[in-house]
């Protein structure tokens, strides 16, 4: 350990382990350390089911009711990764796909008015979902065509849209939809976590919607994914890319101090050895003094031995309950896996309900949610803080990143770490650089 790196990266947890795997491949030396003797951080799978009944405090499971334990995979940060999204272009691009098996997600619903409704991404389910009246229908329906024939590259397909120019709220509004069907396309399609997107350019929110038709495309019943035996699956994953690039793992490693030189970062020590670096990445838990509280988040997993009640008895599936529709600042997600997925014994599913927390009970915050999902069997309460750094790390060539947020897909996760990767080497991440080929392996 006590060598010269070009970069540090300390935890485990999914971001930290991309960076390792994007900065490896960039040619980077990495040091890799854990202080924990698990991978995944605050986004690791509990297995077997015994040790998320200890870890909550709650009497072991009865294993002729649940189960064998090791049956069971529970993250406890569950995201759903986007068909075509940035997380998948990066696990193709990186070749970490040949470690995982992955599955579609079977719904995809949106809560209006207390009913969940299957999210309308074309112009034939537009027509069809019960979301709307009838003249609303062929509105929604007029935007979608313009939203899937619209190409940025291509003025001639604006149709006197200026995409830059024109805010979301005025494209919304030259369509004519009203505030429901801008509820559920800008928070349950373009997956926005609040309503300040409208004063941003149309550009954004067109992007956003195209990415969520086509994740749809690839797969035809939601745009999500998952992977098999649970997201514990892919800290590994990207573990194994660096490794193969020379990046070095230690886990079980505690971390005594980050070292710096006047104002930088310029190593690591572990029981009394310095390990050198230009530069550190890692998550808020390795240095509380430089990142800031800014909010907190309520997390719910609640073991059903049913599907979700309305939605066709899908394995697998996501609800977004739009802030408006229970006058809240921010979304409540519901998130639902099976067996389908590896990831519980036969006959039992795992919830998650997420949300930002905005009072003093936030377990009333996501009744919405729970109360969507039938009979609960057990439920596992976590409140965590949500931390973001204090300043960009430029100048101390510290990069810390932001904790997971109540989303239940990947989008934000992956933008912090391209704005991560960014800001630590001055470029944008260059898939092509990647060559991997299975051969290597």
């Amino acid at each position: 350990m006590d060598e010269e790196y070009d970069c540090i990266v300390l935890g485990t947890g999914l971001k930290e382990c991309i960076l390792s795997g994007m900065l490896s491949v960039s040619g980077k030396k990495v040091l890799h350390v854990d202080r924990n003797k698990y991978y995944g951080g605050e986004s690791a799978s509990i297995t077997p089911l015994q040790e998320l009944f200890q870890k909550f405090g709650v009497k072991e499971p009865d294993e002729k009711e649940h189960g064998r334990g090791r049956d069971w995979n529970v993250d406890l940060v569950p995201k759903f990764l986007m068909a075509n999204g940035l997380l998948v272009k990066l696990l193709i691009h990186t070749g970490v796909t040949r470690y995982l098996e992955f599955k579609s997600v079977e719904g995809s619903y949106v809560y209006k008015g207390g009913k969940i409704y299957k999210v309308p991404v074309d112009q034939k389910e537009a027509l069809s979902s019960d979301l709307m009246g009838i003249f609303e229908k062929r509105r929604f329906r007029n935007f979608l065509i313009f939203v899937q024939d619209f190409q940025e590259n291509d003025p001639k397909t604006w149709k006197d849209v200026d995409p830059q120019r024109m805010s979301a709220y005025q494209l919304y509004t030259k369509f004519g939809l009203d505030k429901n069907t801008q509820d559920f396309t800008g928070h349950a399609l373009a997956l926005y976590l609040n309503d300040d997107y409208v004063n941003e350019p149309a550009a954004n929110l067109i992007r956003r919607i195209k990415l969520y038709s086509d994740s749809l495309a690839r797969y035809g019943k939601s745009p999500y994914l998952y992977p098999l035996y649970g997201l514990g699956e892919l800290p590994q994953g990207f573990a194994r890319l660096s490794a193969i690039y020379g990046g070095t793992y230690m886990l079980n490693t505690p971390v005594d101090e980050i070292v710096f030189e006047g104002s930088s970062v310029v190593g690591i020590k572990s029981g009394g050895v310095v390990a050198k670096c230009k530069q550190v990445f890692c998550d808020p838990s390795y240095i509380k003094e430089r990142v800031k509280k800014t909010g907190q988040v309520i997390r719910c997993i609640c073991l059903l031995n049913h599907p979700i009640p309305n939605t066709r008895d899908a394995l697998s599936t996501q609800i977004i309950i739009p802030q408006n529709q229970v006058n809240r600042k921010s979304d409540i997600y519901v998130s639902l896996v099976s067996n389908t997925h590896q990831v519980s014994a036969q006959g039992w599913f795992i919830a998650m309900v997420s949300s930002k927390v905005e009072t003093s009970n936030p377990e009333l915050e996501i009744k919405p949610g729970l109360d969507l999902l039938g009979s609960i069997k057990q439920k596992f309460v976590s409140i965590s803080d949500y931390y973001e750094p204090i300043d960009d790390g430029k100048d101390s060539k510290l990069f810390i990143s932001k904790s997971y947020d109540a989303t239940s897909h990947f989008e934000t996760t992956c933008l912090d770490v391209l704005d991560i990767y960014k800001r630590a080497t001055g470029e944008e991440f260059d898939f092509s650089k990647i060559k991997l080929e299975s051969e290597d392996v």
